[in-house]
């Protein structure tokens, strides 16, 4: 990555970001790796870790299925705009109509959870992301990438905050990688 700091960006250059991915229609596990390979084709953002994909119970009015879900650990040059603005594009070119339904079912959809430590509170955009401390299925992946990670409003880490949500029959571990390039995986 190269070029000056983008403005909210430290002038360190490059911020540590963390991204939830949630899919529940069509092909979940297809949704959650194009968008990572989406994060990745970006010049000015790094996949730095992805987490196990979970299915979890879905939240939000019936009838929906499972989701799937993971969290990416990215560094960028974007600020947060910036790098929101590429979260809906990647959620729109997955076929992601917004403007239904609240927590309806969903091809794909991207969260910006937190931005280095940075605490917004704009409209269209807050970081942290305003129910991440409320929700297993973003709380289980990110503790596995970041579980010492303090939330910079509850002083509590990650860690912390998922055991108080924790529910195993609602959030379950997979053994798939929707990060690793398609050469990677194995054949079902």
């Amino acid at each position: 990555m190269s070029g000056a700091p983008r403005s909210g960006v430290p002038a360190g250059g490059e911020v540590e970001a963390y991204v939830a991915l949630g899919s529940n229609l069509g092909d979940r596990e297809a949704h959650l790796a194009t968008a990572i390979e989406a994060l990745r084709a970006h010049p000015e953002v790094r996949v730095e870790a992805v987490s196990t994909l979970y299915e979890t119970a879905p939240v939000g009015p019936p009838p929906q299925g499972p989701y799937l879900n993971a969290v990416v650990r990215l560094c960028t040059w974007l600020d947060p705009r910036a790098l929101l603005a590429r979260l809906l594009e990647i959620e729109v070119a997955a076929g992601r109509v917004r403007g239904g339904e609240r927590w309806s079912a969903r091809s794909l959809d991207l969260d910006l959870l937190f931005y280095g430590e940075l605490t917004l509170d704009e409209p269209g955009l807050c970081i942290p992301h305003p129910r991440l401390h409320e929700r297993a299925f973003v709380l289980e992946p990110l503790c596995e990438l970041a579980p010492r990670l303090v939330h910079p409003q509850l002083g509590r880490t990650v860690e912390e905050l998922a055991r108080r949500v924790r529910d195993p029959r609602a959030v379950v571990a997979l053994c798939v990688d929707p990060g690793a390039p398609a050469s990677e995986k194995m054949d079902p």
